[in-house]
Parts: structure tokens; sequence; C-alpha cells
């Protein structure tokens, strides 16, 4: 390895190996390297096939690409550059430390099993170079190896896990953005991001486009919207896919755009009346609002952790069921029904518009993910893996704890799982949560002429109706696939023949 090239300070370069957290602020391993002392180099290294079988997919990665931009643009506001290359990472930050003469490396911990597994032969040799090497917490309110039962294992359930984690210690407050990184005499070669070739090569983002705005200073935008216009009625809500009732934040935070932390005290400050600079004023409940930390959108951060929770505990679930019973379920292998549930072609025009909406906007509602999920493991019968994988692809907030959690919830082979007699009617769901329609009409236009009695089941419709709606089911749209009483029946049996067993 060759000797550290110290500036006139000096003071050695450190490097910032930025993954996950494309953020200034609350940003721990920034932190460390601008107290390192010496210049700061702010390195972002692609290597996808270090993270196969779940190497990001095309939405993620043109998330990716629109964030990348927006952090380096913010550094350059701080005198500095992000160098972009390509991997393997072990490689490549070694080459960097030749290059510059770095004598630290600094990065923010991520808890996906194959990353774990890399991270690890990485600071160990890195060490082993003579290189000191640090990584941090950036992305949880807690670690998953901090959070267990009174037995000393891990939460399989999230009431109690949630509740726990909230009678810990207030996480630490979010630290400031630097307000400048010293430069190296010179940067060593990087990149353009054209090259590291994220965006379609075929021009199928326009949706994302027009949807999404990504970057540090879009994430705390949308926080700050969500908070004035939707998070009083957010209980209520949150459930309407055709109300603007969620916050949306949930690519911003698997980006690392913004961090729990940072929604932490914002609610602590906005809705509870607290005072984050003052631990005990952080901690008591408000005698106007009540406790702020029960708060329901909370609760869904809450939510993400346990996700990570579980990944940390059975790195084994993205593949496999945590429930070891499941592995003899009788799932079916239908290519046509896959592919008419992803292209949203299915008949039952919630299910379809959902579908529709993650494939034009790289997002779908949650409580559409939830019904889409049901009808293709419990309708349909096909397997959750199948969900799963297509959902990774797809979804610009595609996470591997949050995508692991929700189909094994759904499919009932997991953690806090739904029971297996718990299969939704996509008709009822969607008169329930589209009651005027709205949701449907956008993303089925066919479907805009009927009715709102039977919008959400043109199957059903009377020949008079569906001619005046100048609808042809089969033509304009699809009969549905399966009959959902029949296939209810028929998945009943199956989960039920297997709890027998």
């Amino acid at each position: 390895m060759k000797p550290a090239r110290l500036t006139a300070a000096g003071q050695s370069p450190a490097l910032v190996w930025f993954r996950l957290d494309l953020r200034l602020t609350d940003n721990p391993a920034l932190v460390a390297a601008v107290q390192h002392g010496g210049p700061v180099i702010p390195v972002f290294i692609h290597a996808p096939d270090e993270e196969a079988p779940w190497a990001s997919g095309g939405a993620s990665n043109w998330w990716l690409h629109q964030s990348l931009d927006s952090l380096a643009a913010s550094l350059r506001g701080l005198g500095s550059q992000l160098i972009l290359r390509r991997g393997p990472t072990l490689a490549t930050l070694q080459a960097l430390v030749n290059e510059t003469g770095a004598t630290a490396v600094f990065w923010n911990r991520r808890y996906e099993p194959a990353v774990i597994a890399r991270d690890t032969a990485v600071k160990e040799a890195l060490r082993r170079d003579g290189v000191a090497v640090e990584s941090f917490n950036a992305a949880l309110l807690h670690e998953p190896w901090t959070i267990q039962n009174q037995s000393g294992k891990p939460f399989r359930v999230f009431t109690p896990f949630w509740k726990h984690c909230l009678q810990q210690a207030a996480p630490p407050v979010p630290l400031p953005a630097p307000c400048k990184l010293n430069a190296p005499e010179r940067w060593p070669k990087g990149l353009a991001l054209a090259a590291l070739e994220l965006e379609p090569k075929i021009n199928w983002a326009a949706g994302l486009k027009r949807a999404w705005f990504p970057g540090e200073a879009a994430a705390h935008a949308q926080l700050k919207r969500f908070l004035q216009a939707a998070h009083a009625n957010y209980g209520d809500q949150r459930n309407r896919p055709d109300l603007t009732g969620t916050s949306r934040l949930s690519p911003h935070l698997h980006f690392g755009e913004i961090s729990p932390r940072q929604i932490w005290y914002t609610i602590a400050s906005e809705v509870g009346g607290r005072n984050p600079s003052s631990k005990a004023d952080r901690l008591r409940p408000s005698a106007a609002t009540g406790d702020w930390r029960a708060s329901q959108f909370l609760t869904e951060v809450g939510w993400r952790e346990f996700a990570h929770h579980l990944l940390y505990h059975f790195p084994q679930t993205p593949a496999l069921p945590l429930r070891q019973d499941f592995n003899r379920f009788p799932w079916r292998k239908d290519a046509a029904l896959l592919a008419a549930w992803q292209q949203g072609g299915t008949g039952y025009p919630i299910v379809d518009s959902g579908m529709r909406e993650l494939w034009t906007t790289g997002w779908m509602h949650n409580r559409v993910r939830m019904i889409v999920a049901s009808f293709l493991v419990k309708d349909l019968l096909l397997s959750w893996t199948e969900g799963a994988r297509w959902f990774w692809d797809t979804l610009a907030d595609a996470d591997l704890a949050q995508n692991t959690l929700g189909w094994q919830w759904t499919a009932g082979c997991g953690a806090d799982a739904a029971p297996y007699f718990r299969v939704f009617n996509p008709i009822s769901q969607g008169e329930k949560f589209d009651p005027r329609g709205d949701y449907v009409r956008r993303w089925c236009p066919e479907l805009a002429k009927l009715p709102d009695q039977w919008l959400h089941r043109p199957g059903q419709a009377p020949p008079e109706i569906l001619a005046r709606a100048s609808l042809v089911l089969g033509r304009d749209y699809p009969e549905p696939i399966v009959s959902h009483a029949i296939a209810r029946e028929v998945a009943l049996e199956a989960f039920a023949s297997l709890k027998g067993r």
C-alpha cells in the first residue's frame, strides 16, 4: 500500500462511502469524515453483482440515478464532488485509498444479508491494509441486535416489538449537515453518472418522472406537505387510494434521502409540541395532544423497523418462508395467470388499478398492495415469491426487508402473519376504500362510464349497463380470470390442509 500523502495541515484524506444514505443531514459517516480533520472524498460505488440475486430493479435504478444527481449537486455546494466508480467494491476502495493516500474509510450500515457479508469482508481487508474503518447506524431508530424479547430472542410479532422500541431511550438527535468539506489537492478520477447505466435505454420512465422528485430537499418538502395536509387525518384516510392520505415517503426513506430519526423528531416537534433539544421534553407526552409516539404514522415507521429486525435475524426469508411448514404448500405454476396479474388484466378493477399504478409510477398505495398480494397468493394460488420478485423489479421503493415482510405477511408464512382464512375480497375492498371510484377511473379509464354501483364489479353488471357505458367485456376490459367465491373456497381448503398436516 502506498504511503499517505499528507495535506499542508498534516492530515490525510478520508473516504466517505455513500450507499443508501444519499443525504448530507443526519449522516454520521459524513460527520466522522469531517471530524477526521483532512480532506473528505465522497464516493459511490456501483456493484450490483455483489447484491445478487437482489440487485436493484429497473424502477429503483431510475430513482438511484436521480438521487445521485441530487446528492452530487449538494456536494458541489459544499466545495466538494461525488466520485462515481463501478465495482468490485473492495478493489475499488483499495484503489481509491492508493490513489488518494486516504487513511480512513467511513460508511453507514446496511442490513441485507449479502451486503452484511460483503461489508464485513471489506472492513477486515481494509484494516489489514492499515486503513482505519468505521461504520454507523443511519437507517434505523434501533439496530436489529439491540432489540430482544424477554427471552433474549428476536421478536416475531409487531405489537410487542414496537412497544419495546418505544420504551427504549430516544434515538440520537439528527446531525446537522456540514457547512463545508475540505477538498483534496487533486481529485481522483470518476465516472460520469450516465456511465452507470441506471436509467432505462427504452424510455418507459415518463410516469415516474411525472410522479416523483427524488433527492434530499424533495424528501423534506414531502414530509412537510404530509404533516400540513394529511397527518391529522392519517388514521382515517391512510387506507384510501383515492385520497392523498399517505406520506409517500417510502422511496425517500429507502434511498436514505431522509432518516427515520429526522421523522421521529419532526413528529415530536410539530405534532407533539416537544423540544427536540430537551431530553426530558423529548420523552414525556404532551398534555395537549397525548403521547405523540402513538401517532399512527410513527407506527408505520415502526413496521419498517420491524421488517429490518426480521430480515437481520432471519436472513433466509427473502427466498424461504419463515414458517417452514409452508415449504410444502401446493403453489400453482401458471404463466398466463401471473402475466394477467402483472399487466393489470385480472378483471377485478381495484387489482388492475393497483398493478397499472405500479407499472406507471413505480409505486402503489399500501392498502392496494395488500389487496393485489392477497389476490395473487389466495385467489390465484401463485407463490408469494412470484409477487415479491415482480414488486422488486417495479417498485421505486423496493426494499428487501419490507418487501419480504409484506409478502410473507399476506401469504401467512411469515412473522405476525395474516391468518390463512383472511382472504381479501377484491370487490368489497374496492367499494370500501374507493367508494366514489376515483382511483379505478384514473387507472382503468375504460371503466369510467360505469355507474358507481357496478364500477368495482363490471363482470356482474347487466348487459344494458355495459352497453350504456360503451363497454364490451373481453374486448375493452377483461372478464374476471377467476371467480373470487370459488377461488376463496379452494384457497381455504389448501391452507387448511397445510395446517392439518
